[in-house]
């Protein structure tokens, strides 16, 4: 059923074409580190449910057993005059004994929990933003193979044009030659060259079909016929590249570092109860006379301040404002070869323009000297070098206006890329 149901919907995506938008939607989603997304979350999620755990009581058990060189006992004359009373004051025995709980219950914590989370969820959200940047790589190469592949399609139907035009070309020698008007060095050359034509066009296929796989794989969808994009506007005015954004949230990690700092060095209050059962108890002039196990319990309220926090805390707002200007110079570089690479694609696109607006004319000039060269063929004026070189002429130039399309066509969505918008 699984299988149906993605064949179905496969199905149209193989019949109608692939656009270069189903390409990279598909290639990020089939793209491993998608999965990076949901492992960051649950990651979160779970570190977040730990530091809230602080708030519930930290419950502490013990056991332990000493042996002491020396107790807390009367002096002998004072041991004497109890005696003579009839009570027998003895002292603490040496080996002692307890087995206990301690629990803690914090009741203000100077804001650290809370800086706690808040710095978890800024580290949550700069790993995943690393990798939505990470992710937004993928874009490029999708590009690369999309548009390879183009120029393959035109490569292969302008050398199937070529193929044709030279076997019209090659008939016509063959029968003039049957007929005795034409030289048999005229016919095979012609030939030859139809034969290395079409031998070029098996290597374009055997090239176009390695791509189409490669990119098929990493799509994660057939990639059999990618459609030729129509040109997309492109806007510079707004910046919507994700590793802005990393920046922004980088930045609001340092900000949680330093609240956190803060936190640490403010006064911390909490209850606290103790309880064991042992021997020496609580009650030690007890304990002197009968020597016996007891249970014992104590309840307070404690409050701590760790002033030991301040001892490096200038250090180490400084390391984080070092952190921030680091984050700062990256953005400018991010920024300065952004605006470097617009500036590439913006000239690169005018050139193409203007080489473009000059390919029709110079196509149709070659087609002209071509039907002329084949004109005389026909009537049996017969110039074979000058007929392969005018073919091989007209090809290069409707050549090089295909590959000025797709390169066209690659500067305007790598400019889009580069400004993703």
């Amino acid at each position: 059923m699984d299988k149906l149901l993605i064949a179905l919907i496969l199905l149209p995506i193989a019949a109608f074409g692939q656009t270069l938008e189903q390409c990279q939607h598909s290639a990020e989603r089939n793209y491993p580190l998608i999965r990076q997304y949901d492992l960051i979350a649950k990651t979160t999620d779970l570190t977040l449910g730990n530091i809230s755990k602080n708030w519930l009581p930290q419950v502490t058990a013990t056991a332990q057993a000493t042996l002491q060189s020396d107790v807390t006992a009367f002096p002998e004359s004072m041991q004497s005059l109890y005696r003579q009373m009839g009570i027998d004051m003895r002292g603490l025995k040496k080996d002692q004994y307890r087995i206990g709980i301690d629990l803690q219950q914090t009741v203000y914590d100077g804001g650290a929990i809370k800086s706690q989370k808040e710095l978890a969820r800024a580290q949550g959200e700069v790993e995943t933003l690393q990798t939505e940047v990470t992710l937004y790589q993928v874009r490029k190469r999708v590009n690369e193979m999309f548009f390879a592949i183009l120029l393959l399609d035109g490569q292969i139907q302008l050398n199937t044009d070529l193929a044709g035009l030279l076997s019209a070309n090659e008939k016509k020698l063959q029968s003039m030659y049957e007929k005795g008007t034409a030289a048999q060095s005229d016919y095979l050359n012609i030939k030859a060259e139809r034969l290395n034509v079409q031998q070029q066009l098996e290597s374009l296929q055997a090239r176009r079909d390695m791509a189409a796989k490669v990119m098929s794989v990493f799509c994660g969808i057939p990639v059999t016929a990618p459609v030729k994009p129509e040109p997309a506007e492109t806007s510079t005015a707004a910046d919507n590249r994700p590793e802005l954004r990393l920046f922004d949230a980088q930045l609001r990690h340092a900000d949680a570092r330093e609240r956190a700092l803060n936190a640490a060095i403010l006064p911390k209050l909490g209850l606290f109860a103790q309880g064991y059962y042992g021997y020496p108890g609580m009650n030690m002039f007890e304990d002197m006379m009968r020597r016996r196990m007891s249970l014992n319990g104590l309840l307070g309220l404690r409050l701590t301040w760790n002033l030991g926090a301040l001892y490096t805390r200038h250090n180490d707002k400084a390391k984080i404002q070092l952190s921030r200007q680091s984050i700062e110079n990256n953005r400018d570089v991010f920024l300065l070869n952004k605006s470097m690479n617009e500036i590439t694609h913006e000239q690169n696109i005018s050139r193409f323009k203007n080489t473009l607006s000059r390919d029709d004319e110079i196509i149709a000039l070659r087609e002209r000297v071509r039907f002329s060269t084949e004109s005389k063929l026909n009537h049996g004026i017969i110039d074979i070098y000058g007929l392969l070189r005018e073919i091989n002429a007209e090809n290069t130039a409707k050549l090089q206006k295909s590959i000025h399309e797709i390169e066209l066509l690659k500067e305007i969505y790598d400019l889009k890329f580069t400004t993703n918008n």
